[in-house]
C-alpha cells in the first residue's frame, strides 16, 4: 500500500470512497438523512482547506484522509476494503506529518471509528469528542 498525496485526479475515487463509506457511518449513528455527497460536503465543509492523502493499493484508491495540525478531520475507507489496516495506515501518515495532532469528532455509534483511533491513544492521543 502507498500513502501519497491528493492530486486533482483522485477526485471521482474519494467521491465514490466517501459517499459509500459516510452513509455506512450515518448509519452507525441513526443519521442518515444527514448524508451530504462530497461533491457538496468538500466544499461546505472546507477539505481542501486540509491536508489530504489517500491511501493506494495496487494503484487504485482505497482511503483517504485529511487533517491539519491539530485536527484529523476526514478519514474515509472503501467500505469494501475496512479491515485491511487501510484506516490505520493513513492515520499513522497523518501523525508522521502532523505529530501533534489533538482533536477528531466521532459520531456516536461509530465504534469501528473509535476502535481505530484508540490504536493511538498512546501517540499524542487524537482526543475523541463524540457527537
Amino acid at each position: 500500500m502507498k500513502i501519497r498525496q491528493y492530486c486533482n485526479s483522485d477526485w471521482k475515487y474519494i467521491c465514490d470512497i466517501h459517499d459509500r463509506a459516510r452513509k455506512n457511518e450515518l448509519f452507525l449513528a441513526g443519521l442518515e438523512e444527514a448524508f451530504i455527497p462530497l461533491e457538496v460536503a468538500a466544499e461546505r465543509e472546507g477539505l481542501f482547506e486540509y491536508s489530504v492523502i489517500v491511501a493506494e493499493n495496487e494503484e487504485k484508491i482505497c482511503g483517504f484522509c485529511a487533517f491539519s495540525d491539530e485536527e484529523l478531520a476526514w478519514l474515509y475507507v472503501d467500505p469494501d476494503k475496512s479491515g485491511k489496516g487501510i484506516g490505520t495506515e493513513l492515520v499513522k501518515a497523518a501523525l508522521e506529518q502532523q505529530p501533534e495532532i489533538y482533536y477528531i469528532e466521532v459520531l456516536c455509534g461509530n465504534e469501528p471509528a473509535k476502535r481505530l483511533y484508540e490504536k493511538f491513544g498512546s501517540v499524542k492521543a487524537p482526543i475523541l469528542a463524540h457527537i
